[in-house]
């Protein structure tokens, strides 16, 4: 009796002493208790851990026309030493160059089999080339969500032309429609160029940007009220960063190895003042919800490599060799494809042209 009163008594100082926490979470990977200040998700990548990042296999590319094909393999996606690497390969190295013709798939002659995948057609000429670049996604969005809490990814960053790394989070279940009125948080993006300059401007690997999207529909986006930059001469390529996110019910807070780049803390009027969004003469789809909304909903993490795409990369940038599309091109994943002799040589096979990331946390706030 007396050692059951002592467990009891203890499991009561327990409860007493888990600190109330506004983070919620969500999914088979999610502790059954959260206290604050409690680490709540990790990984530190001695394996990958299938149960906690799921891949997405798509060609969509991302709602930015970007060139690569998101794949489950091992070959783009795997850990070494306890770091996870995320390397782009070339499609053609599989499936030659595979073009699309009015619709139907053209592979040349001496790459065409009955048996392949992709089927074969050589008629007329080809228009546009299937994404020629193989990279992943990991995304943790059947495993781990959460809203509010402290986000830590360190990360180094590649280098190689058109390169397009990212860390970020996205709604589970778009609670406020599609996107981007449900919200995306960008904890890191930055660009793979080593001298991209815009106005002489260094806006490749020495620069990083964290964003809020967020808007009643893609055509008023007020990203731009909630974007903020870092820059480092010696670039982020060189070496691993923190990044680094704070989100409560008051507010969202980037920062970069300790050091806050941008803050946002709404009023009672929420989003829609901070975006400056009333102009729109749209109906505010965060009405009635919290000054936090569309922020205040069940996140999932993501990392991927992107490359290229239609919008991220301007048109009005110098860089060595220059650019090989242009963002209003038709044709641009087969322009960029045919300029391979560009950027294939600023992808190096010594690993800094992968995303390296040594770990993920999540902290309860």
């Amino acid at each position: 009796m007396r050692i059951e009163i002592f467990v009891v008594s203890l499991l009561v100082i327990y409860v007493n002493s888990c600190g109330q926490t506004a983070t919620k979470v969500g999914g088979p990977q999610a502790p059954k208790q959260v206290c604050a200040g409690q680490l709540i998700f990790e990984d530190n990548f001695d394996s990958l851990n299938l149960n906690k990042w799921q891949h997405e296999v798509t060609l969509g590319g991302g709602g930015n026309w970007e060139f690569q094909y998101y794949q489950k393999d091992p070959k783009n996606s795997y850990t070494q030493n306890g770091i996870l690497h995320i390397k782009p390969t070339l499609l053609s190295d599989e499936k030659g160059e595979v073009f699309l013709t009015s619709g139907k798939i053209d592979i040349p002659k001496d790459q065409c089999t009955n048996s392949d995948n992709w089927g074969c057609s050589r008629q007329g000429t080809p228009e546009n080339v299937l994404n020629p670049i193989k990279s992943a996604r990991l995304h943790t969005v059947n495993s781990f969500t959460f809203t509010y809490g402290k986000v830590e990814v360190r990360a180094k960053i590649p280098a190689g032309d058109w390169l397009w790394p990212a860390i970020w989070m996205m709604p589970k279940d778009f609670k406020y429609s599609s996107w981007p009125a449900s919200g995306e948080i960008d904890i890191m993006e930055s660009r793979g160029n080593r001298d991209l300059k815009e106005n002489g401007r260094n806006i490749g690997t020495q620069l990083m940007g964290s964003t809020l999207h967020f808007g009643p529909n893609p055509a008023n986006n007020a990203f731009m009220h909630t974007h903020w930059e870092k820059s480092l001469p010696q670039g982020f390529d060189r070496d691993f960063h923190n990044y680094q996110v704070n989100w409560n019910p008051n507010g969202i807070t980037f920062s970069v190895d300790n050091q806050v780049i941008g803050e946002v803390k709404p009023t009672n009027e929420g989003f829609w003042k901070v975006g400056d969004l009333a102009k729109s003469n749209l109906p505010n789809p965060w009405k009635g919800s919290s000054k936090m909304a569309p922020f205040d909903q069940q996140f999932y993490l993501i990392l991927n490599l992107a490359v290229g795409g239609t919008n991220f990369f301007p048109d009005n940038a110098s860089n060595p060799g220059g650019k090989a599309w242009s963002n209003t091109s038709p044709h641009s994943a087969t322009d960029f494809w045919r300029g391979k002799n560009q950027w294939l040589p600023t992808w190096k096979n010594d690993g800094s042209s992968h995303l390296q990331v040594d770990y993920v946390k999540v902290w309860a706030i």
